[in-house]
């Protein structure tokens, strides 16, 4: 049996990730690790980081940091290869499409597994997501029923408010049955659990193993927990 009746995402680190083409020959002037492999992995990393950290939406500090570490920056290079991160990974550059996330995405899609956004951003996120993954109803991507900007509609995570927004859209299903995919403790999984949703880290990299919440390595795992296990909805 399906565990949930539709699905929500967070698009920074689910669907799109800070541009590695773009950051990774700017980074590599410090000794970075120019490879997207690598800048996927840190990404990662650094929202372990900010997790750990409790650090608020608006602060990416120690983000920064844990990122051009894990990229291989020298412990010298560090400070003023974060500050220069800090200044290039702006709203615009959150535009890389996690290839398997898009795969996954059109799966769910074909499964007729009901799917929204919900992201704090500045604005921005529709227009990025129309040109490559999703747009609201039928369209040339993967059909979503709202995709919720914080900046839009003047509420952010951790506030589980934001998602009054999209939940109208979603009134045939208990809020309980509804799984919200993000990358950020602090934001996502606090947000969504304070909301009577199901949260579910997207954690591909085991960095928070053992803990007390829901992860999956892959966006593609959700077709299991959403149809019966054929790709055919419940």
């Amino acid at each position: 049996m399906a565990r949930f009746d539709a699905v929500l995402f967070d698009a920074g680190g689910v669907l799109v990730l800070p541009d590695p083409t773009v950051l990774g020959p700017l980074l590599a002037y410090f000794g970075g690790d120019p490879s997207i492999d690598a800048h996927r992995r840190a990404h990662y990393a650094g929202m372990k980081a900010k997790s750990d950290a409790v650090a608020a939406e608006t602060s990416w500090g120690v983000y920064n940091a844990a990122y051009v570490r894990s990229i291989e920056v020298p412990d010298h290079e560090v400070v003023e290869a974060a500050a220069l991160l800090d200044q290039t990974r702006h709203a615009p550059l959150w535009r890389w499409v996690i290839p398997e996330t898009r795969a996954a995405l059109d799966a769910l899609a074909s499964a007729g597994v009901p799917m929204g956004v919900v992201s704090n951003a500045s604005g921005q996120i529709e227009g990025m997501l129309v040109r490559h993954i999703a747009q609201i109803g039928a369209g040339e991507h993967v059909e979503m029923r709202c995709i919720v900007d914080s900046h839009v509609v003047g509420v952010a995570k951790p506030d589980p408010a934001i998602f009054d927004h999209a939940l109208p859209y979603f009134t045939e299903f208990d809020r309980s049955r509804i799984a919200y995919i993000g990358d950020s403790v602090t934001m996502d999984i606090a947000a969504a659990s304070a909301a009577g949703l199901h949260p579910i880290l997207l954690d591909p990299y085991e960095d928070h193993a053992g803990a007390d919440f829901e992860r999956i390595l892959s966006v593609a795992e959700l077709l299991t927990m959403t149809s019966d296990g054929t790709g055919r909805p419940r």
